[in-house]
C-alpha cells in the first residue's frame, strides 16, 4: 500500500517523492522504465573511468536561492561557470557574443558597452514584434552573425527552417554588451561534487520511498494500491495517443577516448557551420575530475522516433495546439498530477523543474 504512485525519476519525480516522505510523512513508490534514476541529468563512470553525462552535458545554473538550498541538502557543490566557443570563419570565438567576440571576428577594437551596443546598433534589423526564430535573432544581431552562430546550429538541432520556429526559442539566446564571456549569469554556478546520479540517490533515500526501475507503470499498476498519482512521463503516451504523438528532437552522442590531459580549451565547443555535429562536450572540464585521460563527445540532433530518448520538445504553432488538446485531458482526470518537462510538454531548465516542483508539492500536495 502506497499513498502515492510516481511515474518517473527525475528531477521532478525524485523531487516530489523527497517532500512528501520527509515532510508529509507518506509512503511513495517511484517507478522508472529506465535502468536508472536521475533522468536525463544521470551520470555514470565509463569504461575508462571518466565521468560522463549520459544524456549530455548538465550545467546547473540558478538564481533562485530556494531550488539552491534544497538540493544542497544532497550535495556538496563545485564551482564552475560555464564557458563555450563556436568554431566560426576558422577560428573560435566565445558564444554569446560578447565585446571580444566581436573584436577577434571583425578585427575591432571595441572597448565599452557604448562601442558594442551601437555596433548592435549597427547590425540589427528593425523588427518590432518578431513572430519566428530567425526574426528574433536578426533584431538583436542582425543577418551577418544570425549566418555565423545560429542559422546552421538551428537548423542541425531542430531540423526545421528558423522561420518556421516560435520565436521563444532564439529569444533565450543572450547578448552582452562587455567582456563576460560566462554562458550563464545567473547568481548560482555550481556542479554537484560527487555527480548528479549521487545527488538523486542521497534525495531518495529515505524508508518512505520504493524505487522500482526498468519498468513501465502500465503494466503493474493494477497490482499496486496507492491513494494518488503523480505522472512526469510523456502526457500523450498517458492518454495512448489518442490525439496524435507530440514531436521531439532526440540527440545522439559518438564518444571518443584519449589518453592525454585535455582535448579543447573549454568544456563545449559548438559547430554551427560544420560537420553534422552541434558541438563536442569534453566532461572533464565540467566535473573538475583528475585522471590521466579524457572523454568526449559528439552530439548529433535526430528526431524522436520510438526507440529514442525524448529530449526537446518542438516549439511551434501546430505543436502548441496537439499539447493543448492532452492538457485540457489531463485537467479532467482526477486523483493524478502532471508534472515535469514530459508531462507539461515543456522546456525547462534542472532549476525551473525543481521549482515547479517544490511549487507543485506547496500548492497542490501540502495544502
Amino acid at each position: 500500500m502506497f499513498d502515492y504512485l510516481i511515474v518517473g525519476a527525475g528531477f521532478a519525480g525524485c523531487v516530489l517523492a523527497e517532500r512528501i516522505a520527509t515532510q508529509l510523512n507518506k509512503k511513495v513508490l517511484i517507478v522508472e522504465r529506465r535502468n536508472h534514476i536521475g533522468g536525463n541529468a544521470y551520470d555514470y563512470y565509463d569504461n575508462n573511468g571518466v565521468l560522463v553525462h549520459k544524456y549530455g552535458p548538465h550545467i546547473f545554473h540558478t538564481n533562485y536561492k530556494k531550488v539552491f538550498d534544497f538540493l544542497s541538502q544532497f550535495t556538496d557543490w563545485r564551482i564552475y561557470e560555464h564557458r563555450v566557443l563556436a568554431s566560426v570563419d576558422g577560428m573560435k570565438v566565445p558564444i554569446p557574443i560578447n565585446m571580444n567576440t566581436l573584436n577577434q571576428l571583425y578585427g575591432l577594437n571595441l572597448s565599452g558597452s557604448t562601442d558594442v551596443e551601437h555596433f548592435y546598433d549597427s547590425v540589427r534589423v528593425n523588427i518590432e514584434n518578431p513572430l519566428n526564430a530567425e526574426e528574433m535573432v536578426i533584431s538583436k544581431v542582425g543577418k551577418e552573425l544570425y549566418e555565423k552562430f545560429f542559422k546552421g546550429y538551428t537548423i542541425k538541432q531542430w531540423d526545421i527552417d528558423p522561420r518556421e520556429l516560435a520565436a521563444s526559442v532564439t529569444a533565450r539566446i543572450p547578448t552582452r554588451m562587455n567582456k563576460d564571456d560566462r554562458y550563464f549569469t545567473d547568481k548560482y554556478q555550481a556542479i554537484p561534487k560527487h555527480g548528479y546520479t549521487a545527488m538523486f540517490i542521497n534525495m531518495i533515500n529515505h524508508p518512505n520511498i520504493s524505487v522500482l526501475l526498468q519498468t513501465d507503470y502500465k503494466n503493474i499498476i493494477r497490482k499496486l494500491s496507492f491513494d494518488k498519482v503523480i505522472y512526469t512521463g510523456p502526457i500523450d503516451e498517458f492518454f495512448d495517443g489518442v490525439h496524435g504523438v507530440l514531436p521531439y528532437r532526440s540527440l545522439n552522442f559518438v564518444y571518443e577516448y584519449f589518453e592525454q590531459e585535455q582535448f579543447q580549451q573549454t568544456a563545449q565547443i559548438n559547430y554551427p557551420n560544420e560537420y553534422d555535429f552541434t558541438r563536442i562536450t569534453e566532461y572533464k572540464h565540467i566535473t573538475g575530475q583528475e585522471c590521466k585521460g579524457t572523454t568526449i563527445a559528439y552530439e548529433y540532433s535526430i528526431s524522436a522516433g520510438p526507440q529514442q530518448e525524448k529530449y526537446y520538445p518542438i516549439p511551434a504553432e501546430q505543436t502548441e495546439i496537439l499539447y493543448n488538446l492532452y492538457k485540457n485531458e489531463a485537467e479532467k482526470v482526477g486523483n493524478t498530477i502532471f508534472c515535469g518537462r514530459l508531462a507539461e510538454y515543456k522546456y525547462y531548465n534542472m532549476d525551473q523543474v525543481v521549482n515547479k516542483a517544490l511549487e507543485v508539492f506547496k500548492t497542490r500536495i501540502a495544502k
